[in-house]
């Protein structure tokens, strides 16, 4: 199901833990690390989608999060060509995402990344907040930073001892979004 301009229907996924760092996983058989995300299939909403592929990618179900917060808008990214299976170029440009962010309320026992028959990832961890942008993969690297600065509203000063470190204080006369910082390799 893509819209008019090419893009799919997706869902994307930020879990956070008490400490307010993030579900990172590895996808299977490969090096690349991500977020869990997801198509939404037709008659599905967005909350609906999202629930399903947050149960078939880690196990966990409704009961083990809470929704904190969504994007606003659709996050769009272009897929590379060569990404894109040949019989769809021309068609298929990318992906439109709403972003959720949600907050474990169950306990790391409660992943389960053999949910499904076709798993998705197989290993996990938790990371720093902003530290997945320095490790996903390009094309998907700018939906990345606009989500988690998006969804980083919703993340209370008082629930991270820490908070600062991750977003830039906006300066006196200075407009736009805060933006996280600079990391060194």
């Amino acid at each position: 199901m893509l819209d008019r301009e090419g893009f799919r229907p997706n869902v994307g996924i930020i879990l956070l833990n008490a400490n307010n760092e993030v579900w990172w996983g590895k996808r299977v058989r490969e090096h690349s690390w991500q977020f869990p995300q997801g198509g939404i299939k037709y008659g599905e909403s967005p909350e609906q989608a999202m629930f399903r592929e947050l149960e078939e990618e880690t196990g966990l179900r409704p009961e083990h999060v809470k929704v904190i917060g969504r994007t606003r808008d659709w996050l769009r990214y272009e897929v590379p060509d060569h990404f894109i299976k040949r019989e769809i170029r021309g068609h298929y440009k990318g992906q439109k995402q709403i972003w959720f962010l949600l907050r474990m309320v169950g306990r790391d026992c409660d992943v389960n990344l053999r949910a499904s028959n076709h798993p998705e990832f197989d290993a996990w961890r938790w990371h720093d907040y902003w530290v997945p942008l320095d490790v996903v993969i390009e094309f998907k690297r700018g939906v990345y930073q606009l989500a988690l600065q998006e969804l980083s509203r919703y993340i209370h000063r008082t629930e991270h001892p820490n908070r600062n470190r991750y977003l830039r204080q906006q300066q006196p006369g200075e407009t736009g979004p805060r933006t996280p910082p600079k990391t060194e390799p």
